[in-house]
């Protein structure tokens, strides 16, 4: 089940996500932040913030923004039950607040084997920007695709 190296430079339709207080604060229990200012307008606020911050991580929420996130990965030939996460790397070049629109714009950089193909890689990037179009963040992720039955 090699994943073609045709994959490379496929460009992923932009993914939008409005960002609210609500998702936030409750990504920051679930992620057990201890920081209040990332779910509490107050302490945000306390902390010199407009509003609260996006925690860190939650960036890749966006991209599972949809009915089927992976709907990429079977696209080109992945066999989801096998998907490992890989890495997973941010960039930031200023803070995204509650309130805000946020796109993802995910691109397919780089297929490649490992192990005489009993892995694959698959590297994606994303550059993510508010309405005005200005990218202030992103994030890179490796899916990495179990081959059973290829090396040992």
């Amino acid at each position: 089940m090699a994943v073609s190296p045709d994959a490379v430079g496929m460009v992923l339709p932009p993914i939008s996500m409005d960002i609210e207080r609500g998702r936030l604060a409750a990504f920051a229990r679930v992620t057990r932040a201890t920081d209040p200012a990332y779910s509490d307008l107050d302490a945000a606020k306390n902390a010199g913030h407009r509003d609260i911050p996006v925690p860190p991580t939650f960036l890749f929420a966006i991209e599972l923004e949809q009915a089927d996130p992976f709907w990429w990965a079977r696209n080109i030939g992945v066999e989801v039950n096998y998907v490992l996460h890989g890495e997973q790397r941010f960039t930031y070049h200023r803070v995204a607040y509650a309130g805000e629109r946020l796109t993802a714009n995910a691109v397919i950089t780089d297929v490649f084997s490992k192990r005489g193909g009993a892995l694959e890689f698959i590297i994606k990037k994303t550059a993510i920007s508010d309405e005005a179009g200005a990218r202030g963040r992103g994030s890179g992720h490796d899916v990495v695709v179990r081959n059973p039955g290829v090396g040992s």
